[in-house]
């Protein structure tokens, strides 16, 4: 099963701990608001929140672009304080699983 298919179930069931169990234990994200940098904890713990709250949905998920190498996601998300983006992730993969994400997002309407 691609890495791909794992997180995009993972989503689809609001399995927070499947969706860490998709992160490389050298995992780390750029959070693209800051531009600072999550660990897989921090990470983990971030996911647990996102899918506790019914408020946190991911919508139009898609994959853009798979290999051994690298994944590229795009989905749109409803964040608890009511807003929307669209969101394009980079993931470097390693061992079969992620290593590392970046994201851009964009603002978008509800």
């Amino acid at each position: 099963m691609s890495v791909f298919a794992k997180w995009s179930a993972a989503i689809d069931a609001r399995d927070a701990e499947a969706l860490a169990a998709c992160l490389h234990d050298d995992y780390t994200f750029v959070r693209h608001q800051s531009g600072t940098t999550m660990n897989k904890a921090e990470m983990a713990e971030m996911l647990r929140a996102f899918m506790s709250s019914d408020s946190v949905v991911v919508q139009s998920q898609r994959c853009l672009y798979e290999n051994d190498e690298v994944m590229v996601e795009h989905s749109v998300m409803d964040f608890a304080d009511g807003s929307r983006e669209a969101i394009i992730g980079f993931n470097q993969l390693k061992d079969g699983l992620i290593l590392h994400t970046e994201t851009g997002a964009t603002a978008v309407t509800k």
